[in-house]
């Protein structure tokens, strides 16, 4: 039967042995750590997809839901962005708990090794060393004193001990934060990629639908998609950043009367407003003026002064107004007076000031901010 001594003794061993064997970190935590990762951000996987289900029936439909697509890309890529730079904080976190468990590793390794010898020296041959000491034949003091000697010296190092197990428990925590850190980072990025790309789909098949029904209402943009840019409603950011009548051909948009154009907002919504207006009266809107270039605004304000604005300051040269005719142009006549309670609904509006001062019953003006609420 063993004694306390030895007791205490094999369970210092026992401890080392489990402590020699134990790894910093197993893939059952692993696997614990992606999937309390992957619980934690799945409900941002479609944080900018909006929903798709219901598919737009309408050019105004198709209009704001590429916008707003494509409003989700920017949004999309500027949290990409963000998140990248982020990561690069994350990074330095990660290095440091790198560092910290390597730290945790080498001290772990220290504690093991008089612990190690301790086990060695108490179990080797007793005709060297080890234990004969405490059981040669002399005065009982004597042994009674090695003994306690042994039992301060095996507490001792059990206290070592209880460190040592501390510094493994924090290794392996720092093995798991930083796995954490790193499967975080990773999984996040890859998710909004690929929210990126569905987005990025998701416009261009808008885009596209949208120009194929254009050209049905005879919209003379090109064959399929070929020159349909000025068309793409996702290019007015394109178009604001140019100067009053100074907008390239490629940002404008026809309109289904031959020679006049638009911005691609403005237009989809026009078209919109003619189907409306055709049911109403059988035939499309009359167009008489549209998009003015800059030497057209100079052009027209010298030939009829008082009636068109300064040159740079025209809506016109904004792609935002027409000048119509076919019985709009004549004050209160049913074209005018259904286009008035009708527009708004397309974003299309007689502006107060035509009005009176100049009268213009004819001119008509695009608001994007009211477009954008249709």
């Amino acid at each position: 039967m063993s004694s306390p001594r030895s007791a205490r003794l094999i369970a210092v061993a026992t401890v080392m042995t489990s402590l020699a064997v134990s790894a910093p970190y197993d893939t059952a935590t692993a696997a614990s750590a992606d999937a309390t990762v992957t619980a934690r951000d799945s409900t941002t996987a479609t944080a900018w997809t909006g929903e798709l289900g219901k598919e737009p029936t309408s050019l105004t439909e198709l209009r704001r839901e590429a916008q707003k697509a494509y409003k989700s890309i920017e949004d999309a890529n500027r949290a990409l962005v963000a998140r990248q730079k982020k990561f690069g904080a994350v990074e330095k976190e990660l290095v440091a708990k790198l560092e910290s468990l390597q730290q945790a590793t080498a001290e772990l390794n220290k504690m093991r090794k008089p612990l190690s010898d301790l086990a060695s020296s108490l179990y080797q041959d007793p005709s060297v060393d080890g234990l004969s000491p405490f059981f040669r034949v002399g005065n009982g003091t004597d042994t009674l004193r090695r003994i306690a000697d042994l039992d301060h010296l095996v507490a001792g190092r059990n206290n070592v001990l209880g460190d040592a197990i501390k510094l493994l428990e924090r290794q392996q925590q720092l093995a798991q934060e930083a796995q954490e850190l790193r499967a975080a980072s990773l999984l996040q990025e890859a998710q909004l990629s690929a929210q990126v790309t569905a987005l990025r789909k998701r416009s261009s098949t808008l885009v596209r639908s949208l120009t194929r029904a254009l050209i049905k209402l005879g919209v003379k943009i090109g064959d399929g998609t070929q020159g349909a840019g000025g068309c793409d409603p996702t290019r007015i950011t394109q178009a604001e950043q140019y100067p009053n009548g100074l907008l390239p051909k490629n940002i404008l948009c026809p309109l289904p009367q031959d020679g006049e154009t638009l911005r691609a907002d403005a237009a989809i919504a026009f078209a919109d407003l003619n189907i409306a207006y055709k049911k109403r009266f059988g035939t499309s809107i009359c167009i008489s003026d549209s998009y003015r270039s800059l030497s057209e605004q100079q052009s027209v304000y010298y030939r009829r002064p008082g009636f068109a604005a300064t040159p740079g300051k025209s809506n016109h040269g904004l792609g935002l107004a027409v000048d119509l005719c076919g019985g709009v142009q004549n004050f209160r006549s049913a074209q005018f007076n259904w286009l008035e309670a009708n527009g708004k609904r397309f974003g299309w509006f007689h502006p107060a000031w035509a009005y009176s001062s100049p009268f213009e019953p004819w001119h008509w003006e695009y608001d994007p901010k009211l477009g954008s609420l249709l």
